[in-house]
């Protein structure tokens, strides 16, 4: 089979935002805002308070996400719920008033596509909320209610608000708060494709899919691929799969899915013992046992073997989300940790992608304090700031870190070091996670050139008459070697 994944989302730097989190914005004069009691913006957040951040802020930031660098941004649930992650849809065809309602959503669409950023929508599908209309004619009506087919009801009554007596529906994860859609009615069937089609066709350029791996009748996805595509063949599926995802990257589902398989070994080469086991332990990835640079390098490997190259270039790379603790505060506070594994994520086959706040050093263990509210300025860490700008700014530039081969050449101890290649341009990668700086040799063969400039971090480099490299490196840092066509930023 011919996979075909989109163009756009292999050259992409994500931002992934929380919109409660964000930003408080400022609406258009003349439009209606309802003053709403709100938790401090500054205080820890709560597993039910809002902070009141909305559409108008994100919109208000995208200036600052340019200067990043990013290209496209994924948004957690905008749906009219009630609830402050919005998973719980209320109605699938409006944007949450809190949020700014679709005016805002509108707005920010444009200016985020005048400024060529795409924008990705979560879609939440397995399942509804008890505010969903459907299912709040069953609560109402019971058996005679015109949408009993619509969910999972096993008896009567149903109970859907007290825990001391049977549900007598199937609610995802056994949370009554989500009662879980019929998808072997094809009336819910068709209302979903018709919901994802709806905002395709107004312009958003993608799904992020909620839970994919529960929807599993048969066909489903690969209708929904089809529909899409068919709208907007460049539109992004990337499903929510935590594991080896290769039943759905067979080229008629997804694109793509969130690589926690690139983020487990990452956060364990990098941390190392450093990681925080309290906050990692039980959850459905994990970043531990501590890696060397050889068990790094099989992870890595195996990885890169499982999906067809053209899924790599369309994964979802990521170091933390709205589902994780921070990676700084799983890492107990190690900004060297921080650093390098941004390193490998930027420079690793997939589109990257950064959690809103990881690139001011903003820290969160386990939910809901990693969904802290966006700090001031005063309180931004403009060192961790700066490495992200860098780091980000070489990836567009140099083309072979977004689509080039990816080649371990060195894994020994905490040493690891790989190259990037296309046909002009060649970058070599090193990472020392070690705490003491170390001299190695490397004997990279069937470079295209020799990469012999220095574009980020620090190291002593000597090249031998027969290609041999020999790397002086800092402990606990990395740094990128590059030569031939600095290439340009990608469209």
């Amino acid at each position: 089979m011919n996979i075909q994944t989109p163009e756009w989302v292999k050259h992409a730097v994500f931002y992934q935002i929380f919109p409660d989190r964000l930003a408080k914005g400022t609406p258009p004069p003349g439009t209606t805002c309802p003053h709403l009691p709100l938790e401090p913006w500054d205080s820890p957040p709560t597993v039910q308070g809002y902070k009141g951040g909305d559409l108008w802020g994100a919109l208000e930031t995208l200036d600052y996400l340019q200067e990043l660098g990013i290209t496209a941004i994924y948004f957690t649930p905008i749906f009219q719920s009630a609830c402050n992650h919005r998973y719980h849809t209320h109605d699938y065809y409006q944007v949450d008033p809190m949020l700014g309602g679709n005016q805002a959503f509108l707005a920010l669409l444009q200016a985020a596509h005048e400024r060529k950023i795409k924008i990705v929508l979560d879609g939440v599908f397995n399942h509804a909320s008890r505010g969903f209309f459907q299912f709040h004619d069953i609560l109402e009506n019971g058996p005679h209610s015109p949408w009993v087919d619509w969910f999972k009801i096993e008896d009567w009554p149903l109970s859907a608000y007290d825990g001391s007596k049977p549900a007598n529906y199937v609610g995802w994860a056994n949370n009554r708060a989500l009662p879980e859609f019929n998808h072997q009615n094809p009336d819910v069937r068709e209302y979903i494709m018709q919901i994802a089609e709806y905002w395709i066709r107004l312009g958003v350029d993608g799904w992020r899919l909620d839970v994919p791996f529960c929807i599993n009748v048969e066909g489903f996805w690969q209708e929904f691929r089809q529909r899409i595509k068919a709208i907007n063949p460049e539109a992004y599926i990337v499903g929510e799969i935590w594991t080896d995802a290769l039943q759905w990257l067979d080229g008629t589902q997804f694109d793509g899915v969130m690589n926690y398989l690139f983020t487990a070994p990452t956060i364990a080469f990098t941390a190392g013992d450093r990681v925080n086991l309290d906050l990692v332990r039980d959850s459905a990835y994990e970043p531990y046992p501590a890696l060397d640079a050889t068990g790094y390098a099989s992870k890595i490997e195996s990885l890169l073997h499982l999906y067809d190259w053209e899924i790599q270039l369309a994964q979802l790379n990521l170091l933390d989300s709205h589902d994780t603790a921070r990676l700084v505060t799983i890492a107990q506070g190690d900004r060297p940790t921080v650093e390098l594994a941004t390193l490998l994520l930027m420079t690793f086959p997939g589109a990257p992608s950064i959690y809103y706040g990881d690139e001011i050093g903003l820290a969160g263990a386990r939910d809901p304090d990693s969904r802290r509210s966006f700090p001031p300025p005063e309180e931004r860490d403009q060192s961790i700031l700066t490495y992200h700008r860098q780091l980000i700014a070489l990836r567009h530039q140099y083309r072979a870190l977004r689509v080039g081969t990816y080649h371990v050449i060195f894994a020994q101890g905490l040493v690891y070091i790989f190259t990037r290649q296309e046909t002009d341009q060649t970058l070599i990668i090193a990472l020392n996670a070690g705490e003491e700086p170390i001299t190695v040799r490397c004997f990279p063969r069937d470079l295209n050139q020799i990469p012999k400039t220095l574009v980020y971090g620090q190291a002593e480099i000597e090249w031998s008459v027969g290609g041999d490299l020999r790397l002086e490196l800092p402990p606990r840092q990395g740094c990128i070697l590059a030569s031939g066509n600095d290439g340009e930023r990608a469209k």
